[in-house]
């Protein structure tokens, strides 16, 4: 029987560094769903394998609150 290791966790200090690829603001980590959210862009981005993917095209559209 074979078990997969877990996903490496995101790091948080990579938040400092990272800003939105469209309007080149902050972003926000949403744990749960494993992404970064840019409110003001209405996109999240996914975080693979502990890997934020910061493409427009791989980005989901979030409504504003």
């Amino acid at each position: 029987m074979t078990t997969q290791a877990p996903a490496p966790a995101f790091d948080r200090h990579m938040l400092e560094a990272l800003v939105c690829p469209v309007t080149h603001g902050a972003l926000d980590y949403d744990a749960a769903r494993q992404e970064l959210i840019s409110r003001r862009a209405g996109l999240a981005f996914p975080i693979r394998a502990g890997i934020p993917i910061m493409l427009v095209g791989e980005a989901r559209q979030i409504k504003a609150d």
